[in-house]
């Protein structure tokens, strides 16, 4: 596919890398609004093609008392309002077969977290939607391997798909980032997006909540720009330390704009 196949996103002629950003997941009915104002702020200032980011329901969690989401109809309405108010495209993740569909009607991206990426049912579910598919590279799957997610949703009769990678395991509470998978699932010819806050995950800590290293943020970003990723993949949140989910990897708001500068710098140096 190509980035123009996504509705809304803007800066395509810039040469810049584009970019994921938002909350891990939509906490309130007020705080989206203002993240996404402040990111389509800096990325139109720096002309870098923008993406709103933001999960409606958070399945994947540790304990079965964490938060999970105010209620899907009303995310869902959220990240709707953001899509027509700010004129960007968004992306939210699925989980299951009945909410492809449900969740198209909102977003302009479906993402399949990387735990489900050899889900058949949903990949095809997915890819029916004709929404643009962002596929997730499983924390257990060599880059070489993510081919056959790809042509799931090829078979199913949608072109447009993207992969991403966020790191593979490395023993029981880390991950590491092989960034020859960049160049490998580039082969697809697909965009591939590097995960910068996922990617430095520290799962499966005793307590029951995931640990992560956010001041290795900026070293993945410029590490993934320089080995030819299309696009960034960051969580970000005014206050990580009270994030309602993965607050212990995500990316201080106001760090963003100090970053992308030294990204588009980079990108401006290797293209």
């Amino acid at each position: 596919m190509t980035l123009d196949q996504i509705p809304q996103i803007k800066h395509l002629t810039t040469g810049n890398f584009f970019l994921m950003a938002g909350p891990c997941v939509i906490e309130n009915h007020e705080m989206p609004y203002a993240i996404a104002e402040k990111i389509i702020q800096i990325t139109d200032r720096l002309g870098i093609p923008y993406i709103f980011k933001a999960s409606y329901r958070k399945a994947n969690r540790s304990r079965s008392d964490s938060f999970t989401g105010i209620g899907d109809e009303a995310a869902l309405q959220i990240l709707s309002d953001i899509r027509k108010q700010y004129q960007v495209p968004v992306v939210t993740d699925i989980h299951s077969v009945a909410e492809a569909e449900m969740a198209a009607e909102y977003v302009d991206i479906l993402q399949i977290p990387a735990f489900l990426c050899r889900q058949t049912d949903l990949l095809v579910a997915a890819a029916k939607t004709q929404r643009v598919i962002n596929i997730k590279k499983g924390q257990f799957l060599s880059a070489g391997s993510m081919r056959y997610a790809v042509e799931k949703v090829r078979e199913a009769g949608n072109e447009k798909v993207m992969l991403t990678e966020r790191g593979s395991m490395f023993g029981y509470q880390d991950l590491i980032v092989d960034f020859r998978s960049i160049p490998e699932m580039k082969k697809n010819q697909v965009p591939v997006v590097l995960d910068c806050t996922h990617s430095l995950q520290q799962p499966n800590q005793h307590e029951g909540v995931t640990g992560g290293r956010p001041d290795l943020i900026e070293t993945i970003a410029k590490a993934g720009i320089a080995a030819g990723a299309d696009g960034l993949f960051i969580e970000t949140h005014p206050n990580p330390a009270q994030a309602l989910s993965d607050g212990a990897n995500m990316l201080h708001l106001e760090l963003l704009d100090q970053l992308l500068h030294k990204l588009v710098r980079i990108r401006q140096a290797v293209m």
